[in-house]
């Protein structure tokens, strides 16, 4: 049994879909004939995601519209999921979100989901300090939770959609990982193809205002003393230490700068951007992409961790669902907008999706199932995803994920001229 553990989450669902694949979408066939069923209660979370409802009409010309096209009745698989995701072809409106530094990523378990990411051929994001920490991959260099190994994973596996995104925080643009990714001939066939992204890190959800936050043994914090602050959060008799990375310092000029920067120096690259889920995001998402991002991913307070301190987890930042209310209200955003925080299953999805997202990420859901089959789990856990936004888009009568809108949802509340 794993050692992995995600507490508050729906890890047994999780686990049970990289298991069992799209047939956990369903309740267990030998209940089939001896239950009824109907809604099972309130959603676990509270957040605004959670209280919406997805409606469909009982009028579906976009049905009819299909139905002439294909000169007889749509059926789910009728959906059309691939598209563009941050600039990468993908079949699914999804990627894997980032896995920096911390003891859960750093493991072969980081190089195992990338091989599942690459043969799903969605893009996957590596997180930050992975070079610091673990080193940049080099034979010799550094073992397992390499950046390189996590790379080359990910490439052996993949054909011609997806693409590598690579993380940098302050700590990794002292190491100059962004210039070592794009001039080593490993990357090569990425950047030849396309399939190569940077991401600039300007916060995550658990943790909005706060660097990296990972746990070491006191005597091998010792050579990282001179770039992360080490904390004696334990006592002095401890054996373990708190090392804390630096957020970063942004302002509105500063983030349009990078951004124009990154355009500038790696004009073979896509961009994207990572924002916390902060009360001026959406003010912050429309400058990334007036800037040039081809991505902006909006974190939500719900956004998982390896690490950080428990008040941050549950009393900072906004939830997912107000994050995209906001940047709605902003006015129309255009393509490029990403959504992370507490993505495991198709009805959140498709709720992300018809506020405006582009795509949604897979956190802790994508470790737990790697963790479950180190060969499918992720695999299997994406094969239900599939299925259930296939069912649910296919039920508001639409074939294409870009038709879904505001309108296909519902708020009890009575606050839906709010998300308008």
């Amino acid at each position: 049994m794993s050692s992995l553990r995600a507490p508050g989450y729906e890890e047994a669902a999780i686990r049970d879909r990289a298991r069992r694949g799209s047939a956990a979408v369903f309740p267990g066939p030998e209940t089939y004939g001896h239950s009824v069923l109907g809604a099972a209660g309130t959603p676990i979370g509270g957040d605004r995601l959670d209280g919406l409802r997805i409606v469909p009409p009982v009028f579906v010309p976009r049905r009819l519209e299909k139905l002439c096209e294909l000169g007889e009745e749509p059926l789910p698989d009728d959906v059309v999921l691939t598209g563009r995701v941050g600039g990468f072809d993908s079949p699914l409106p999804l990627y894997v979100s980032a896995f920096g530094s911390t003891q859960v990523a750093s493991s072969t378990l980081g190089e195992d989901l990338s091989r599942q990411a690459g043969r799903l051929g969605v893009p996957m994001v590596i997180g930050e300090n992975v070079v610091p920490v673990n080193g940049y991959g080099r034979t010799g260099e550094s073992g397992p939770g390499s950046l390189l190994a996590r790379i080359n994973g990910y490439v052996e596996e993949s054909g011609t959609s997806g693409g590598i995104v690579v993380q940098q925080s302050t700590q990794d643009a002292d190491a100059e990982v962004w210039n070592l990714v794009y001039s080593d001939p490993t990357a090569a066939p990425l950047l030849e193809s396309g399939r190569l992204a940077f991401e600039l890190k300007v916060g995550q959800g658990a943790k909005p205002g706060l660097g990296g936050l990972t746990l070491m043994k006191r005597h091998t914090a010792v050579p990282f003393t001179d770039r992360f602050q080490i904390a004696d959060s334990f006592g002095p008799d401890s054996d373990t230490v708190v090392r804390c990375a630096t957020p970063g310092t942004f302002t509105a000029d500063i983030l349009t700068q990078q951004v124009r920067l990154m355009r500038n120096n790696y004009p073979r690259c896509r961009v994207w951007v990572k924002l916390p889920p902060g009360r001026d995001i959406a003010q912050a998402t429309r400058i990334a992409l007036e800037a040039g991002a081809d991505a902006v991913t909006v974190d939500g307070a719900e956004g998982g961790t390896g690490w950080a301190p428990t008040v941050f987890l549950d009393q900072v930042g906004l939830p997912l669902g107000e994050a995209l209310t906001r940047i709605r209200r902003d006015g129309p955003m255009g393509r490029g907008l990403l959504a992370s925080g507490r993505i495991w299953e198709g009805s959140r999805a498709v709720k992300c999706l018809a506020l405006g997202a582009e795509a949604v990420g897979l956190g802790r859901a994508a470790l737990l199932a790697v963790d479950e089959d180190r060969k499918e789990g992720l695999i299997r856990l994406v094969e239900a995803l599939r299925f259930e936004l296939q069912l649910l888009i296919s039920a508001l009568g639409k074939y294409r994920t870009s038709d879904l809108s505001v309108d296909d949802l519902w708020l009890p509340e009575a606050a839906m001229d709010d998300l308008r």
